[in-house]
């Protein structure tokens, strides 16, 4: 007796489907052709379910088909032989192969290619992918308190403390062991590179020779999965395999002897209405045919729920050497027409990358994603901006919302409540308050807390606490996802970067509609200006206003308050102009003050021996000393070894003395002081003379002796080597002075906006009496705090 209803087979639909996107149609019409007064049968038709037979073949006739060739007849009327040839005309090496070669296309099609971010064309994943590693457990400090986590800041890097004390192991290790594998990482950290990978491996049997790799975005499953009403993974597996001549019996015997590698990408990236849905299939398939292989990605603040049996693991950041190798194969793919170029520019990254100044550079460098900008950015003028703050932001924006969006993902459903520059300030204000309070950590109760506060102020109608309080775990989450706020700990928070963190510090004192309100936040500003940790909010403010004459201007006189009202700091600086006035040096007149005050700081005030901050006012320095300048140099370094040597000198290093001295051709224009310095060669111990003539000359107190001679050959040769005798609060007092300038040339360095004049005006009053370069002096810097949250 014939049935009374039939359904497709996996074969059939693929068929049916193909032929009802050539016409174009809709579900409705193709009812209404049929007869149907609803679309339910059609739904059903195309999704396997059984319909009645009439309609099933109206069905087919109405879109061109053999309903014979689509039905999934019954295979108990089959021939005995027929049977056999179904299940035993290959062995599972042999289906294996097989259906891997038919599928090897797709495969490609599928992962073989990857789009980098503001990368116009498509890059062989070949040419960019570099090994990744996994940290061995996400959970070794799962249980710090806030204070232990405050206590890691200051013994290891913060940008690396998600990963502190934790092994690094081989990712494709841990694939080949765990079965089953949840694979987290922070946006961008090459969580489907590295999945597109180990299919292409698979597919080309190089890795897991044994299995069928299965690649399914879970985006895009879910989003078909809703157009056809139908969430099974499994029904979409059969469905894949089929389309590639793979029969139902084929297909379960690849299942039932654990022969797919089934790679599910991005369960973070579904929409969040089908979320519990999914989850659901994938527990019920990996349960089902737990003898497979499955690999799940996910962003770590998105992964909620556990599936039984799979082994957590996280991707780690890059290390030096993985940096290294991306940056060799970015700058390689780039230049594509010139091998040779795109290396040099490559190790011209590598260099630059290194260097002190870009330390923040290197601290965001560690995911793929962030790397690829600071790539971009180099490639354009192969160099990192001088404006850091511009990099900063577009780092901050791509996390936020512009990779998102290039992948056409809606990750939540607060946007039209919290808009995008809301966000943005809300993050502001929670890195403002953090910031003031030292704290690079913070309770999930506290950061709520603030969320709270700012949501209650954007709505007019009165909210009960219970709603807000769930509105502002909804704002976390949605930060977490984004990788702006990572869990460090149960319950601890910290911004991802702290290069973030003081970004939004700097936002938050110069967006203000009112101009009242940026002069005092600025003013407030000043307040920090001694303190180390705040210089990099110093620079990064000044980089984001549009024009930071005043704000340049108020660093300025701070600084020349500090030593204004004193009469012998006031003679000190009369006498530094005085120097560097009688020296001939082709260098800025303020690089000159700032090479002369470095060497009493550095005897005076034990600060360390560099020239940086000259070399920051006028480059030049750095390609030949002056002799002017380089015997002064050499003098002072002969003066602080002479007053350093201990009472056990070695011979060797009392007769280095010689060699610290200028030399003979340098002195040639100076000939008195030529004389005098030979004189006091000679009066240092010969090694010829051996250890004896040593130990008299200290019992002679020879060193000392000798040290005041040559301070006095300075000051009288050279006006340097006075003893200024500053008492402990003007060394202090000129510390923070020479900070304030060295910080005030880096604001200038980093390309604010400023004019040629004000620019050139501000170095050329640089370190001179304060008479010279005010009419007046600001006072200490009291100002009320309005430098608060909401302000």
């Amino acid at each position: 007796m014939a049935r009374r209803s039939l359904k497709a087979s996996i074969l059939g639909i693929q068929k049916a489907k193909k032929a009802f996107q050539v016409r174009e149609w809709t579900q409705e019409y193709l009812a209404s052709e049929v007869g149907l007064e609803t679309r339910q049968p059609i739904w059903k038709f195309f999704t396997g379910k059984p319909i009645e037979r009439q309609n099933f073949m109206e069905i087919c006739f109405q879109l061109g088909l053999d309903w014979q060739e689509i039905a999934e007849l019954p295979t108990q009327n089959l021939p005995t032989e027929n049977k056999q040839t179904l299940n035993d005309c290959w062995d599972i090496n042999t289906l294996v192969q097989v259906v891997r070669s038919r599928r090897s296309e797709k495969i490609q099609a599928q992962c073989a290619t990857m789009r980098l971010l503001d990368i116009a064309q498509p890059v062989e994943l070949k040419d960019i992918y570099v090994n990744v590693s996994i940290l061995n457990s996400i959970t070794s400090q799962r249980w710090l308190d806030i204070f232990e986590l405050q206590d890691l800041v200051q013994e290891f890097d913060y940008f690396g403390l998600g990963e502190v004390c934790q092994e690094r192991v081989s990712a494709m290790l841990s694939v080949a062991t765990y079965p089953k594998l949840m694979i987290l990482g922070k946006p961008g950290s090459g969580k489907t590179t590295f999945l597109q990978y180990i299919a292409q491996q698979c597919n080309q049997g190089k890795f897991l020779s044994d299995k069928v790799p299965i690649f399914i975005r879970l985006k895009n499953f879910a989003e078909d999965a809703t157009e056809i009403g139908d969430f099974s993974l499994l029904n979409y597996i059969i469905q894949e395999l089929a389309y590639f001549d793979i029969c139902d019996q084929q297909i379960q015997t690849l299942l039932a002897q654990g022969r797919l590698l089934i790679l599910l990408d991005g369960l973070d990236e579904v929409p969040e209405d089908d979320s519990a849905q999914i989850i659901k299939k994938i527990r019920k398939l990996s349960e089902e045919y737990y003898k497979n292989q499955f690999i799940i990605t996910c962003r770590i603040a998105a992964h909620q729920y556990r599936f039984e049996g799979f082994t957590e693991v996280e991707i780690a950041d890059f290390d030096l050497s993985q940096i290294e190798a991306f940056v060799q194969k970015w700058f390689v793919n780039i230049s594509r027409n010139d091998r040779e170029k795109g290396q040099a520019k490559a190790r011209q990254f590598m260099q630059k990358l290194q260097l002190s100044e870009n330390q923040q550079i290197r601290e965001l460098a560690v995911t793929p994603l962030l790397l690829n900008l600071a790539c971009c950015v180099f490639q354009a003028r192969s160099d990192f901006p001088a404006r850091r703050v511009e990099l900063y932001k577009q780092g901050f924006h791509i996390l936020l919302n512009r990779w998102d969006e290039a992948r056409n993902i809606k990750r939540d459903k607060i946007r039209r409540h919290l808009s995008l520059p809301h966000k943005v300030k809300l993050l502001s204000e929670i890195a403002a308050i953090t910031f003031k309070q030292e704290r690079y950590f913070f309770t999930k109760s506290n950061v709520r807390q603030y969320i709270a506060d700012y949501l209650s102020k954007l709505l007019t109608d009165e909210v009960k606490s219970e709603v807000l309080q769930l509105s502002s775990q909804t704002v976390l989450k949605s930060f977490e996802a984004h990788g702006l706020l990572v869990q460090r700990a149960q319950g601890v928070y910290s911004f991802s970067h702290l290069t973030f963190q003081e970004y939004l510090v700097a936002r938050n004192i110069v967006t203000h509609s009112e101009p009242e309100i940026v002069e005092q936040k600025l003013l407030w500003l000043l307040n920090h200006l001694h303190d180390p940790r705040w210089h990099k909010i110093f620079l990064l403010t000044a980089g984001m206003l549009r024009d930071a004459t005043e704000f340049l201007e108020l660093i300025k006189q701070h600084a020349d308050g500090l030593v204004g009202f004193d009469e012998q700091l006031q003679e000190f600086f009369i006498w530094l102009n005085q120097k560097s006035l009688s020296v001939k040096a082709p260098y800025k007149s303020a690089a000159i003050r700032a090479f002369y005050l470095s060497l009493v700081l550095v005897e005076d005030l034990t600060l360390s021996d560099n020239l940086a901050f000259s070399l920051a006012i006028d480059p030049s320095v750095a390609n030949h000393l002056a002799p002017d300048l380089a015997i002064d140099l050499a003098l002072s370094r002969a003066l602080s070894l002479s007053q350093t040597l201990p009472c056990n000198s070695p011979l060797e290093r009392v007769f280095a003395l010689n060699f610290a001295l200028p030399d003979e051709q340098t002195l040639v224009s100076k000939p008195e002081l030529q004389r005098s310095l030979q004189q006091l060669k000679e009066e240092l111990p010969m090694p010829d003379k051996g250890t004896q003539r040593l130990k008299e000359w200290w019992n002679a107190n020879g060193s000392q002796t000798w040290a005041k001679k040559l301070r006095f050959v300075m000051l009288r040769n050279c006006n340097i080597g006075h003893q200024w005798q500053f008492s402990e609060q003007q060394k202090k007092v000129l510390k923070q002075y020479y900070a304030a300038n060295q910080l005030l040339v880096d604001c200038l360095k980093s390309s604010c906006e400023v004019t040629t004049f004000v620019r050139e005006e501000i170095l050329e009053t640089l370190l001179l009496p304060v008479s010279r370069t005010s009419t007046y002096v600001l006072e200490d810097y009291k100002c009320a705090d309005v430098y608060q949250y909401g302000a």
